[in-house]
């Protein structure tokens, strides 16, 4: 591959980890952060990734690094609020607020969980992604997945209901 078709695919994959990232609510400065460090080290091992493989290698890598940087920093950013509360005029203030605070104690209780239950948690339900393409990006048995899914479900239901006292 010449070096300008390698730069091309280096970009248009590396928008789209970013992309990603600020989706999972990684800061932005953070992300540029991963993003960079990223493309350093695809530039690297360039001859040892696998051609099919370079997205999923490349996600891989910025929230490694990204995990890296949070646990020197003693730290896990979710910030499940930025431009999630898309409102109509016509809602009533009470509605705004319930969900407002509905989805700050959802926040609360997904950054208590394990990075990597986070992970698969966005994986399926904020990204969308079908438990093979989640595998395929992990490079996971798909029985892994569904069972790793299915104990952060449990363990996010347990946190939240602890939160708010319900039984």
């Amino acid at each position: 591959m010449n070096d300008i078709t390698k730069n091309n695919v280096l970009n248009s994959e590396l928008n789209i980890v970013y992309k990603y990232l600020r989706k999972l609510g990684i800061p932005q400065a953070d992300a540029e952060d991963a993003v960079q460090e990223t493309a350093y080290k695809f530039l690297l091992y360039y001859d040892t990734i696998k051609t099919s493989k370079i997205r999923s290698w490349l996600i891989r890598v910025s929230l490694n690094f990204h995990y890296d940087q949070c646990c020197k920093q003693q730290r896990y950013d979710l910030n499940l609020n930025e431009d999630l509360l898309e409102t109509d005029i016509k809602e009533l203030p009470e509605a705004i607020f319930l969900e407002k605070e509905r989805k700050r104690e959802v926040g609360d209780a997904l950054s208590k969980l394990k990075p990597h239950f986070q992970e698969l948690l966005f994986l399926k339900y904020q990204s969308g992604l079908s438990y093979e393409e989640i595998a395929m990006l992990i490079e996971k048995p798909i029985s892994s997945i569904k069972t790793n899914l299915f104990r952060a479900r449990k363990r996010l239901a347990k946190i939240y209901k602890e939160a708010n006292h319900e039984r």
